[in-house]
């Protein structure tokens, strides 16, 4: 009985182990967290851009990946490029910009 608890106990250790090691980042791969945090922050970046009365008619595409920003698409001026990049830069989480925005 004794030796049973002993394997069942060095399984779970195995197992708990192995789920950590699954959800860890890699260079190539980011983990769950980062995945979820990315998420949090281009919803955050959409929502602010799409409320703003002078952003919100462009079409602005944004990515993120491990709090680095990309901000792509077309616009009307230069204003309106250093406008998104501002609102972007003041969401919590966002640790660079990188503006693609081309404009017309």
């Amino acid at each position: 009985m004794k030796k049973r608890k002993i394997v069942i106990s060095f399984i779970v250790a195995l197992m708990m182990i192995a789920t950590f090691a699954a959800c860890a980042s890699t260079q190539k791969k980011e983990g769950t967290g980062e995945y979820i945090d990315d998420s949090v922050i281009t919803t955050k970046v959409k929502s602010q851009l799409a409320s703003d009365d002078f952003l919100k008619s462009f079409q602005i595409s944004v990515e993120s990946r491990k709090g680095i920003v990309q901000l792509s698409g077309f616009v009307d001026s230069k204003k309106a490029v250093d406008k998104a990049g501002q609102i972007t830069r003041g969401v919590e989480g966002v640790k660079s910009v990188r503006n693609d925005l081309i404009v017309k």
